[in-house]
């Protein structure tokens, strides 16, 4: 279609498909819809949206008879000996197929009046006339093609003619996978063969030592079949996330229950080993990326993106026995060869790697970051999840440590990024993943030598200190640093620091004063009280202080030393009251008023409420014990310091609370809101001994998810979601105090005989008795899960919404039910888009850039974004 009269035939055509009531099945018309478009791009450009929607409104029949017409053909090619010869069986028809399903099969899915109709037509059993049967006049072997949709009454001496077959979504994806694995299409030329598909792994890694060839036509002819495999995986975009679980996606249920293990294998290992064996800080020409896509890129982003929805697949439950299962998550599972796992953790480490090295290049921009790290986190989880073996593997070999600060680092880049937050939860339950693990406690006591080489989102400046203090101040600063919008995963930060807890040694003044200052804001009268949940936050922080002492007592000085100095916050926090703890909060909303009166405080109200705060400190107290009328509540913007030597003095520092709401505008009968309400994340379970998790049933283990969501866990919480309005009651507060964890604190502060200067007693009290240990897991629900996928499928979308080479998305313009679109203001001034001043230095470099070969559109396209979820 290279010309504008082409074009116009087969836009003709389009209008064809909605304009006339009723084409006949057999009618030459069809065949255009294969022979005329010569690229994704007229498909999609000429084939527009509007059009889509019309055929559908007015024509469905039409709709029926062209799909069944593409999929016949797509199903002749396959089996044609010739296919691909340019002549006789070519590649452009078979690729043109794909292309027009692609693009009609969004607008079916979007359209919820057509679910009934769309079960039937794609997966029920369809009638074939037998072969042996007698001739009929049309060419067209499939019933559905009436385009009234009105089946015609056969003869009933004719029933023996007619043979049942598989349903048209079970005969598309059979053809689609062996298209995958197809000679001179998507696998290079090999020696005349009496079979075209051959089950071969594209490339060497996992299950294949042995490199194979491939070229750039190869590789798109892939890209295109993924991308119909992507699309008819999507209707999950078309339904609300706590139903994808349990209703689970006909063509996924499809694929993943595959029986035939060469299959599987052969599609699995295909899509791992293109996606690791990716090295994308390769030399290029610098602003590459400006100029011209990479295909190679989006056909690896494709690999990985499907990988990823068929090993996070959990199969609905159809009360089968045995219920059915997973395979491809089965097989990823059963991996446990250590050269397999070597190549699973330099590929991810690589891809992770690549954008802090573009980001730290000396040339600004001039390599671009690779976009689905965010992708590579979600495989590297899903693999520790489901596979025991590579969980050791990498903790035994000290890999554990560079993943957490990876992980920790897209935690802090990711932060403040609304569109983000998704990855930010992610990131923080793979650390508490990796937490789980005993021996990867004790490998955080490695003294961390690279943290210079972190991008400065992640950078602490004048680090030195081990892994273990690299992870307790960057937790510290997501909690602190995040202003409540990351208060649904508070929890799981802190389950981490519990979980290793006990094997911390030595850790630093700055660390050591940051644990101190989260119980300091944690136990504030303005966060106890904002929520019926936030005391089992300050429980889950005590009980890590406990394991610290219990455990590592003699190994961590300074860490009791910083104690010792906050003991009155510790001792307060052993007799509050609720008439004490809205007392403090009045008394600093009046120091607050007060402060906020004054001009040069107006000039400065943080450092009016800090000063405030202080003075309140100096007054004289009548009472001798301690309570919180006399411990400053925290007030005003918490900083972070860098200073190694900082410490909490014998007040504690005053610094803002972690709430899930404002302690400053609001007192303790005003019902807060919590994020955890909405966010239906994995659920924290109460802390389990190692002997009792041994015990666990091996069909049910930490993080279960295998084949069906029958293995999504019904245990209960250990912390329950808040409830909207809440109000403290004194019976409330007695429900819960008298269970925190204070003893071994409390006994080590009455040990203490020279608490002035600061120095702890030598060896632990003979009145604290070691804690067994005891491990922080999370569960799955199907509402978790729901939101997991729809964090992929938000990857996907994002990704895919990206024009390329003028074909825009696949999705773009459906109506999305599984998140919300966000238009987002166009960017500023860049090398493609020069702007001012730099106008003529920008076009200039843009065009010396365009001179040298690199061939591509420089236009950017309009952008839009996934609201995370």
């Amino acid at each position: 279609m290279g010309n504008s009269d082409s074009k116009l035939v087969f836009k003709q055509g389009i209008f064809k498909l909605s304009e006339t009531r009723t084409i006949p099945a057999d009618d030459v018309y069809w065949t255009g819809f294969w022979k005329l478009p010569e690229s994704a791009e007229d498909v999609f450009s000429l084939f527009t949206t509007a059009d889509v929607r019309r055929a559908r409104d007015d024509s469905l029949g039409n709709i029926e008879t062209l799909l069944t017409a593409l999929v016949s053909r797509l199903i002749t090619l396959r089996h044609l000996p010739a296919f691909p010869d340019q002549d006789l069986a070519s590649a452009r028809e078979a690729l043109n197929c794909v292309r027009v399903i692609t693009r009609i099969l969004p607008f079916l899915y979007e359209a919820e009046h057509l679910e009934s109709w769309e079960d039937k037509f794609f997966w029920q059993q369809r009638k074939k006339q037998s072969k042996n049967g007698p001739n009929t006049r049309r060419e067209v072997l499939f019933d559905g093609s009436n385009p009234d949709g009105l089946e015609k009454k056969e003869d009933e001496n004719r029933d023996d003619a007619i043979e049942y077959t598989k349903p048209l979504g079970e005969e598309l994806i059979d053809t689609l996978i062996d298209l995958l694995f197809c000679i001179d299409f998507t696998l290079p030329h090999a020696e005349p063969s009496k079979n075209k598909i051959t089950y071969a792994i594209w490339q060497n890694g996992v299950g294949c030592a042995t490199p194979m060839q491939s070229t750039k036509e190869i590789e798109n002819n892939r890209t295109e079949i993924l991308r119909l495999l992507l699309t008819l995986s999507s209707k999950t975009l078309y339904m609300p996330a706590h139903l994808m679980p349990t209703k689970g996606v006909k063509a996924l249920t499809y694929i993943t229950t595959c029986p035939d293990k060469q299959i599987v294998l052969s599609l699995l290992c295909s899509q791992l080993n293109t996606t690791l064996q990716y090295n994308g800080s390769t030399w290029r020409v610098p602003y590459d990326h400006v100029v011209t896509k990479n295909p190679k890129q989006i056909h690896v982003s494709y690999c990985l993106q499907f990988l990823l929805i068929l090993i996070l697949y959990p199969v609905p439950d159809d009360g089968r026995d045995p219920s059915p299962k997973n395979y491809f998550r089965h097989f990823l599972g059963r991996l446990h060869r250590p050269q397999d796992f070597n190549f699973l953790v330099e590929g991810m480490l690589r891809t992770l790697n690549q954008p802090l090295q573009a980001t730290s290049s000396y040339l600004p921009g001039s390599q671009r970051a690779l976009s689905w790290a965010p992708e590579m986190l979600m495989l590297f989880w899903e693999v520790l999840q489901c596979n025991k073996r590579f969980r050791s593997f990498i903790i035994d070999n000290e890999r554990g440590s560079q993943f957490a600060v990876l992980v920790l680092y897209y935690a802090l880049e990711y932060k403040a990024d609304q569109a983000k937050q998704g990855v930010v939860r992610m990131c923080v339950f793979i650390l508490q993943t990796l937490s789980t693990e005993p021996e990867f406690g004790k490998h955080l006591n490695q003294t961390f030598t690279t943290q210079e080489s972190l991008p400065p989102s992640a950078r602490i400046s004048e680090f030195r200190g081990t892994y273990a203090d690299f992870m307790i101040i960057s937790i510290h600063s997501l909690i602190t640093t995040s202003k409540g919008k990351l208060d649904a995963i508070y929890p799981a930060l802190l389950a981490s620091i519990n979980n290793t807890a006990p094997y911390f040694q030595n850790l630093s003044a700055p660390s050591s004063s940051r644990l101190i200052q989260l119980f300091a804001s944690m136990s504030a009268p303005s966060f106890l009280l904002a929520n019926e949940t936030n005391y089992a936050l300050l429980q889950s922080l005590l009980e890590s202080i406990n394991a610290i002492i219990e455990h590592q007592y003699s190994s961590n000085r300074i860490f009791v030393r910083t104690l010792l100095k906050a003991r009155k916050r510790f001792e307060a926090l052993r007799s509050f009251t609720l008439e004490s703890g809205r007392e403090e909060i009045e008394r600093l909303n009046r120091q607050r008023k007060e402060a906020a009166d004054g001009a040069d405080d107006l000039a400065n109200p943080t450092r009016s409420m800090r000063s405030a705060s202080l003075e309140g400190m100096r007054s004289p107290q009548s009472v001798r014990t301690p309570s919180l009328s006399n411990v400053p509540e925290e007030g005003g913007t918490f900083t972070i310091g860098d200073d190694e030597d900082s410490e909490v003095d014998d007040e504690g520092q005053p610094m803002a609370t972690p709430s899930h709401s404002s302690p400053s505008n609001q007192n303790s009968h005003t019902p807060s809101r919590s994020s955890s309400i909405d966010e239906p994340l994995p659920t924290q379970l109460k802390g389990m001994s190692e002997k009792a998790r041994g015990k666990m049933p091996a069909t049910q283990t930490a993080f279960s998810r295998h084949s069906s969501t029958t293995s999504l866990s019904s245990r209960p919480a250990a912390i329950v979601s808040p409830t909207v309005g809440f109000n403290p009651s004194p019976l409330w507060i007695e429900s819960w105090l008298p269970t925190l964890p204070l003893h071994t604190i409390l006994t080590l502060l009455a040990a203490s005989t020279n608490t002035s200067s600061g120095i702890p007693p030598k060896s632990l009290p003979s009145a604290i008795d070691p804690s067994p240990l005891r491990v922080h897991l999370f569960s799955w629900t199907p509402m978790s899960l729901g939101w997991y996928e729809s964090l992929l499928w938000g990857f996907i979308f994002a990704s895919e919404m990206m024009v390329q080479k003028g074909t825009v998305g696949v999705w773009n313009g459906s109506n999305i039910r599984l998140f919300r679109i966000e238009q987002v203001a166009a960017s500023g001034p860049s090398l493609t888009k020069p702007m001012g001043a730099v106008d003529a230095v920008g076009s200039n470099l843009v065009q010396r850039i365009g001179r040298m070969g690199i061939n591509g559109d420089a236009a950017a396209p309009a952008r839009g974004r996934v609201r995370d979820v």
